[in-house]
């Protein structure tokens, strides 16, 4: 396909700064390069944004990878690893207490505790947590000096389970629920690339902005294929209130770099759509980002968006969330075959007007 020369903005132009003579290059790789643009021969990003990239030469870097998964896991997760990881710790010294033999804890008959594992848990608990163990203490030099490291573990595993529990609680975040799939369905008298979007969080969102960019490997000649990235440009690139749900449309007209594509097209270009978001988050006053991606078997044609509207019983207006991906079908063809406004005004006016 020939598509036009994209001149992509640079940051400081889009800012409203100048732009020096020297950074007036073409960037339509968003950053990744041209020479790993070329070599790449899979996605870039996986749909729920993250990078299909390494870096090697950090080292495992795990301590860093745990923080980040602890900070980005469901609640739900998060308290079953902290209670797992807090039983299980318990376990050890319960275990290493009973290791000492039946004379290394004492007073566990005042508390009508017959079970040995459960007076060494009780015991445990009280140290790992500094609270008083009651009646029951530590008989022995070894089982006192076990006793003190367990002392000094358990308030720092405690303040290190809470900081994380605080560091999540007070990071500015933003949770967007993607369409499963992006679609060619009809617009305005031709065809449009849409998916759909909703914030999942109670928090409200404003100010939101949304960047989207279409990649293929396209023909050179020479029997080589090189991967361009252009800018789609939107039906809206911004709302300012996003209280329900946003359907994004890029329509597809003679300057699209989607014109004339059919599935098979896209297919062989091995295309895959970009998306960044950023908004404001009013909870911290703060802006929050977002990405996804649509890989070119995530996008369906002959179809189109379900409404996603339902009825309240206070005569709100309302969506169901659950029908964000809901589709419905269209005749064959309707929009996986490119439509006569795809062509543009020449080739229209020339296949119109009568031979001489």
């Amino acid at each position: 396909m020939d598509h036009p020369t994209v001149h992509e903005p640079s940051i400081d132009a889009r800012d409203g700064r100048p732009t020096s003579p020297s950074s007036g290059r073409e960037f339509t790789d968003l950053g990744f390069g041209r020479v790993v643009s070329q070599q790449v021969r899979g996605r870039f990003l996986a749909h729920d944004g993250e990078p299909n990239s390494r870096k090697y030469g950090l080292g495992s870097q795990r301590l860093e990878r745990f923080y980040l998964a602890a900070l980005n896991a469901p609640l739900a997760v998060f308290a079953l690893w902290a209670l797992g990881a807090l039983l299980l710790l318990n376990g050890f010294f319960t275990l290493a207490y009973l290791a000492l033999g039946d004379g290394a804890l004492r007073g566990g008959d005042v508390i009508g505790v017959i079970d040995p594992f459960l007076r060494a848990f009780s015991f445990s608990v009280a140290e790992f947590t500094t609270s008083d163990p009651g009646p029951m203490y530590a008989v022995g030099p070894t089982t006192h000096w076990l006793v003190v490291f367990e002392s000094f573990f358990g308030p720092f595993t405690l303040v290190a389970i809470s900081g994380l529990l605080i560091a999540r609680l007070t990071r500015p975040r933003m949770r967007l629920r993607f369409s499963e799939s992006a679609i060619i369905a009809p617009y305005e008298g031709g065809r449009g690339l849409m998916f759909r979007l909703v914030n999942t969080q109670p928090s409200e969102l404003s100010d939101v902005q949304m960047r989207v960019s279409f990649t293929l490997l396209e023909d050179v000649g020479g029997g080589k294929r090189e991967r361009n990235f252009y800018p789609l440009q939107l039906e809206r690139d911004s709302v300012d209130l996003f209280t329900l749900h946003w359907t994004v449309v890029h329509p597809i007209t003679a300057d699209s770099p989607l014109h004339g594509m059919t599935p098979d097209k896209l297919r062989e270009a091995q295309a895959e759509v970009l998306i960044l978001v950023n908004a404001h988050e009013e909870n911290f006053s703060t802006r929050v980002t977002a990405r996804a991606s649509y890989w070119w078997d995530e996008i369906r044609w002959d179809v189109k968006f379900a409404s996603i509207f339902a009825s309240s019983p206070d005569g709100a207006i309302a969506i169901d969330v659950d029908r964000l991906d809901r589709l419905d079908r269209l005749e064959p063809g309707t929009t996986s075959v490119p439509a006569a406004i795809e062509e543009g005004p020449a080739a229209k006016d020339s296949s119109s007007s009568p031979s001489s």
